[in-house]
C-alpha cells in the first residue's frame, strides 16, 4: 500500500456542511475566526495531520499566516473560493466582480499576473487572462505562507472543474495544467464527478502522474457519481495519480472505524482530507487516523 497523506480541511471554517446547511448555520461563529481556526489546524498537525487543504480566501490566508513556519507540512490550495466570488457577484454584478479581480491583481504588484492580464485584454486571449488570475492567486498563497513553506498543489474548485468538463472548455483545463507545471506546482482538480473528469483528461492525453484529484470516497457512496463501484474501478485504473478522498465520513453519517476500514480497501488512494470544527474533535480524529490509513 502506498504511503498516504492525511489532511485537515477548511470547510467548517467557512460554515460549510455537505450534508445540511442547517448544520452549517449551527456551527459556532468563532470557528470562522482565523485565529481560532488556526488553533484547530495546529491541533490537527500535532495529532497526525500532514497538511492543510483550503479554498483561497481572506479567512484561510489569515489561518496560514498564523501556522508554524518550516513544519514540513503540505499545503493544498483550491481556487476560486466560490462562496466569496458568488457573494461579490451578487452584490456588485459580473462587471463589478471582474473589476474587483483586476484591481486586486494590480495592487498585488505581481508582474507575471499583470503581464498575462494586459496581454489577455489586448489580444482578447482567454488563456492569458486565466493565467493572470492563477498568478494572482498563487502569489496570495505564497505571501501568506512566507519563506520555508511551499504550495504542493493548486486545484480548480469543483464548480469550475465540472463546468470545464461538461462544456468541454479544454483551454481552461490545459492552461491550468501548463501554468502550474511551469511554476513548479502540481496542478489539481476538485470534483464530484470523478469518472467524467478522468475520461475527459484521457481524451486530452493528460499525464495523470503529475496531477492531484480530490473527490468523494466513502462506504455509503455519498456524493460518488455516477455511482460507487464505477468510481472505485476508475481509481484502480489510475494508480499513479495522487487522488485525495474527501467526504470519507459522509458528512458525519459514518464513524471513524468504518471510514478507516473502507479507505484501507482502496490502496490506490493517495490520501484523505477531513474537516473538523473543534480542537477536541481534531485531536480524536487525527490521532485515530494518523499512521492508520
Amino acid at each position: 500500500m502506498r504511503s498516504r497523506t492525511l489532511l485537515v480541511g477548511d470547510n467548517p471554517f467557512h460554515g460549510v456542511s455537505h450534508y445540511s446547511q442547517e448544520r452549517a448555520r449551527k456551527r459556532e461563529a468563532k470557528v470562522q475566526d482565523p485565529a481560532w481556526a488556526a488553533e484547530i489546524v495546529k491541533a490537527s498537525f500535532e495529532n497526525g495531520a500532514d497538511g492543510f487543504m483550503f479554498s483561497v480566501s481572506e479567512t484561510t490566508l489569515g489561518i496560514l499566516k498564523r501556522l508554524p513556519k518550516n513544519t514540513g507540512r503540505k499545503y493544498y490550495a483550491i481556487i476560486p473560493a466560490a462562496g466569496d466570488y458568488v457573494r461579490l457577484s451578487s452584490k456588485e454584478g459580473t462587471t463589478g466582480l471582474l473589476k474587483y479581480v483586476a484591481m486586486q491583481t494590480l495592487r498585488s504588484r505581481n508582474i507575471p499576473a499583470i503581464s498575462h492580464g494586459v496581454r489577455g485584454v489586448i489580444q482578447r486571449d482567454l488563456p492569458s487572462l486565466f493565467k493572470a488570475y492563477l498568478a494572482y492567486e498563487v502569489s496570495r498563497v505564497k505571501s501568506a505562507l512566507g519563506c520555508g513553506r511551499a504550495i504542493h498543489t493548486v486545484m480548480l474548485h469543483e464548480l469550475v472543474t465540472e463546468m470545464a468538463v461538461s462544456l468541454k472548455i479544454d483551454w481552461l483545463i490545459q492552461s491550468h495544467i501548463d501554468y502550474l507545471k511551469k511554476a513548479g506546482i502540481k496542478p489539481g482538480f476538485e470534483t464530484r464527478n470523478f469518472v467524467s473528469l478522468v475520461n475527459r483528461l484521457r481524451e486530452l492525453n493528460v499525464d495523470f502522474e503529475d496531477l492531484v484529484i480530490t473527490t468523494p470516497f466513502n462506504r455509503l457512496g455519498f456524493q460518488m457519481n455516477p455511482e460507487k463501484s464505477t468510481c472505485e474501478n476508475t481509481l484502480k485504473a489510475i494508480p499513479d495519480t495522487e487522488v485525495i478522498a474527501m467526504s470519507v465520513l459522509a458528512s458525519g453519517r459514518i464513524g471513524l472505524s468504518e471510514a478507516r476500514d473502507y479507505v484501507r480497501t482502496l490502496p490506490e488512494l493517495g490520501g484523505i482530507v477531513i474537516g473538523t470544527s473543534r480542537k477536541e474533535q481534531a485531536q480524536e480524529t487525527f490521532k485515530f487516523f494518523g499512521g492508520a490509513v
